[in-house]
């Protein structure tokens, strides 16, 4: 019988979303593939330092410890030459990322679309080209943002993510009528609707998947979930009761009413935050590791 992921949690990762490979890509972005690859070459024995999205991997990974059969897997997804990704490969078992053993390098043509094949439940890239094409598929996907601050060490035992709501988890139906018709009517709408819930957004299939691996259960790692949203009451209803309708629990709810994310995530320590407004995100990067959602009106211009 050949090798599946059925029944993983698949998470399929560019190789600068896991590692800082910044000093190395201003190369390959002024045009000289050639000199960027031999670099890589030439560092072939140097463990690239952990990126912005290192922590959830690597704890993700552990969910893996002890269990009869694996539970998280993470292919590299990259448009590196194959040459440059043995310089990943390596990294990531000196980094003692030793499972990680498949990946898919395309030397600059599209990654995008082996996340079919793959089943990928996320997809984290820092190229916001394919993280929009990836949404457009259907799957989840964020473009991390290189220069956030890398992830607390307080809680090693758990995996904390934190998402917004609306054109994150939830569809972006009532994020319209804001645009649309401004706050007052907003507020109108969800409580009218608040009995309805909301159609499920792009990140609703990595969240159900992350509280199936959450009631599989093991003893060394749990999983902490937050919601970070601008509502406020009364529109909070409507997002608890959606939830609730999907028979999913998050065990923090932060309804904000517009005030500054960044503080609050600083305080609940994510290994990741996602969010489709890039000011939130640039509010967020400053105290943790984060990505944009690209998805919803405010990303559709």
């Amino acid at each position: 019988m050949g090798a599946s992921l059925e029944g993983q949690l698949v998470v399929a990762i560019s190789s600068r979303a896991l590692f800082d490979f910044e000093e190395e890509n201003r190369l390959f972005d002024a045009g000289d593939a050639q000199a960027y690859m031999q670099l890589q070459l030439e560092r072939l024995e140097v463990p690239a330092p952990p990126g912005v999205a290192f922590s959830l991997v690597r704890k993700l990974l552990a969910f893996n410890d002890g269990a009869a059969t694996p539970r998280v897997e993470v292919v590299m997804l990259s448009r590196n030459d194959p040459v440059s990704g043995m310089r990943v490969f390596r990294s990531a078992r000196a980094h003692g990322l030793n499972s990680i053993q498949r990946g898919v390098f395309t030397q600059g043509a599209d990654p995008f679309r082996y996340l079919r094949p793959l089943g990928a439940h996320l997809f984290l890239s820092a190229n916001a080209a394919d993280v929009r094409e990836a949404l457009g598929m259907d799957f989840p996907a964020a473009q991390v943002a290189t220069h956030a601050v890398r992830a607390s060490d307080t809680h090693p035992s758990e995996v904390r993510i934190a998402f917004d709501g609306d054109a994150v988890l939830f569809s972006d139906e009532a994020e319209r009528v804001f645009q649309n018709d401004g706050l007052s009517a907003f507020q109108a709408h969800e409580a009218e609707k608040a009995h309805l819930p909301l159609p499920p957004g792009p990140f609703k299939p990595f969240l159900a998947a992350l509280h199936r691996l959450q009631q599989q259960g093991t003893p060394a790692m749990r999983i902490r979930t937050a919601l970070v949203t601008a509502r406020s009451a009364p529109a909070h209803e409507r997002a608890i009761r959606t939830l609730m309708d999907w028979h999913i629990e998050v065990d923090e709810a932060m309804f904000l009413g517009g005030l500054p994310k960044g503080e609050f995530l600083r305080e609940f320590e994510p290994d990741f935050f996602f969010d489709d407004q890039t000011g939130h995100i640039e509010s967020a990067a400053r105290h943790v590791p984060a990505g944009h959602v690209a998805s919803g009106v405010r990303n559709s211009g």
